[in-house]
């Protein structure tokens, strides 16, 4: 992150939305390193209390419990802030399409809310989590932040509809905002229990528990799995621009690898042999594909990289090796 190694955030005072969940503390935490005053806004629906509570002893942090379903509350969270770090959404494929109104509300009302209430108060960059989702059913690879597909899912729906909401505001009001197209996040942190867990903590579980893990068809569809640290250094450097060239873009957050689930499983399994021999031997269960899944996903990273300087510090096995260590300690303790 060099680019930012001459950065003052100092002086910042920012807002992340999201912020008890999984990708938005570990925003939260690398902004206080860097000295920065942060805002959380979370809710608590799908956040937990447990990821931010060890801020709450810092001078620079303060915790506002609020929906960004409220205007007034994206009023009052926006008021003296310089960027806003919008996380804040009700996540997964499956869950938007067993509750389609729920996330409508959360994803296109509450984006809304915020974008708004962040022009108000005259914000000067406003970036915000968008998803590999909005590709659809577009079959090319590597996906290209110009060539989007038709949308799968209700969740896919929604992501779009934010990039939408964002390109009018730029045209609309001049508002600036930046939009990263997150690919299959992982790392410490995140939600190991639900029935909308991510795979990697699905499988860790299974495994540590001596349980055959499930995979939705027969293991060849393919992600770009992407670790936590990954995704904080797009953030920081999304929120850092100034230049035209690079703000009001969409860019791709990813390693540009695919990883089979079955790859997937055989590299955890490898590296929990140095905690548990017994995993070895266990063999997955195959149930039915999910509703709304695409069977491969790859992204370019060329865009992010030349116009955002975002270069990924984390390969897929380095960000394995300390997810794994995280939850086995956790789990065990």
């Amino acid at each position: 992150m060099n680019i930012l190694e001459s950065f003052d955030f100092k002086n910042k005072v920012i807002l992340v939305t999201g912020g008890a969940g999984f990708i938005g503390s570990h925003l939260i935490d690398k902004l206080l390193q860097l000295g920065a005053k942060v805002r959380c806004l979370d809710n608590f629906s799908t956040g937990k209390f447990k990821n931010v509570q060890d801020f709450e002893s810092n001078p620079n942090f303060q915790l506002i419990e609020g929906d960004i379903r409220n205007y007034d509350i994206c009023l009052e969270a926006t008021q003296g802030c310089d960027w806003v770090s919008h996380q804040a959404a009700l996540g997964s494929v499956p869950r938007s399409i067993k509750d389609p109104l729920r996330t409508h509300a959360v994803n296109i009302t509450g984006f809304l809310n915020i974008i708004e209430a962040s022009r108000i108060a005259e914000i000067k960059n406003f970036v915000y989590a968008a998803s590999s989702s909005t590709y659809g059913n577009s079959q090319a690879l590597p996906k290209i932040e110009s060539e989007i597909g038709e949308p799968l899912s209700p969740y896919a729906l929604t992501k779009l509809v934010n990039e939408n909401y964002a390109s009018v505001y730029k045209k609309t009001y001049d508002f600036n905002s930046i939009g990263l197209r997150y690919f299959n996040v992982f790392g410490p942190k995140q939600d190991i229990n639900g029935a909308y867990a991510a795979v990697i903590p699905k499988f860790v579980e299974a495994l540590l528990n001596h349980k055959s893990p499930t995979i939705n068809g027969d293991g060849s569809f393919s992600r770009d799995y992407t670790f936590i640290e990954n995704v904080v250094q797009a953030n920081l450097l999304a929120l850092t621009a100034t230049s035209e060239c690079v703000l009001n873009e969409t860019y791709n957050v990813a390693c540009a690898e695919r990883t089979s689930l079955i790859e997937l499983l055989n590299l955890l399994k490898h590296r929990l042999i140095n905690y548990d021999d017994k995993v070895i031997d266990l063999q997955p269960n195959f149930g039915p594909e999910r509703e709304g899944d695409v069977p491969h996903s790859l992204a370019s990273i060329t865009k992010a990289h030349n116009l955002l300087a975002y270069n990924p510090e984390y390969s897929l096995e380095k960000g394995l090796d300390l997810t794994v260590d995280w939850y086995v300690k956790n789990l065990k303790s």
